[in-house]
């Protein structure tokens, strides 16, 4: 039996990234999409509980050539809400990869929390499926990732290959730069957003506020971080876990509240 590789994004079902995303993984097996019916960026875990979300069918392509098959929904729900609407409704079996993206700009460092991307890979962990989420430094709406294809192969052939730690995701960047370094894993860079609300003048009278800003990290030198090793032009890989619990406070929450 083919491999079964779900997809899914927070740019959209028509975005660059997530169709570029499904062409190099039907070199694996077959590719299930199913993608927002528009952008969802910065939608975190967020799920729909106020609306009805519906699911509406867009093409299918027959496996090929030693290429997998394509099928593709698109959802007018969340990130997230894509991802549990494919493995509750839409796939015919459990998948054997998720992956997420390719995401048009990057989600290293505490980003990740906000990311609609981050979302699906952490919903495949918590499915028990070996789950990757990939970004690209490249933002723009009709960005080619076709640069990062030798590190996506890479990566997917490895997951498949060997799986993953158990409640653990990856999260992957690519900068964007013809000068790629290799990959180095990472862990988590620490920062925060500066200036994030832009206030402007309603025409009608009043004011609203774009949310935008920019990221710093609290140490610019740590070389251990995913932050530091884009800038400087590593693929960073950083192992994401679903398991919360700061285990080294326990003992000092406890003699706080004994």
């Amino acid at each position: 039996m083919e491999k079964l590789i779900f997809i899914s994004n927070d740019d959209g079902v028509y975005a660059n990234g997530v169709m570029q995303l499904a062409d190099m993984a039907r070199e694996f097996g077959d590719v299930f999409v199913v993608a927002p019916d528009q952008g969802r960026s910065g939608a975190g875990m967020s799920i729909t509980s106020v609306s009805p979300v519906r699911n509406t069918f867009v093409r299918h392509e027959e496996a090929a050539e030693g290429r997998g098959s394509l099928t593709v929904w698109k959802c007018s729900g969340t990130p997230d809400d894509c991802a549990k609407m494919g493995f509750e409704i839409l796939l015919p079996r459990k998948p054997d990869l998720v992956l997420a993206g390719i995401n048009h700009g990057d989600n290293c460092a505490v980003n990740a929390h906000y990311s609609g991307t981050m979302s699906i890979a952490l919903e495949g962990a918590i499915k028990e499926v070996p789950s990757v989420a990939f970004s690209s430094g490249k933002a723009e709406k009709d960005a080619d990732f076709s640069y990062m294809r030798v590190y996506v192969r890479k990566v997917i052939s490895a997951v498949l290959g060997h799986g993953l730690p158990p409640n653990v995701c990856l999260n992957v960047n690519v900068p964007d730069t013809a000068d790629l370094k290799g990959i180095k894993i990472c862990k988590m860079g620490m920062g925060d957003w500066h200036d994030e609300w832009q206030e402007r003048e309603h025409p009608h009278g009043g004011k609203y506020y774009w949310i935008g800003g920019y990221y710093a990290p609290f140490d610019k030198d740590d070389t251990e971080s995913d932050s530091w090793a884009f800038e400087h032009g590593y693929v960073t890989v950083t192992p994401i876990r679903l398991d919360l619990t700061a285990y080294a406070a326990m003992e000092q929450i406890s003699q706080m509240l004994g």
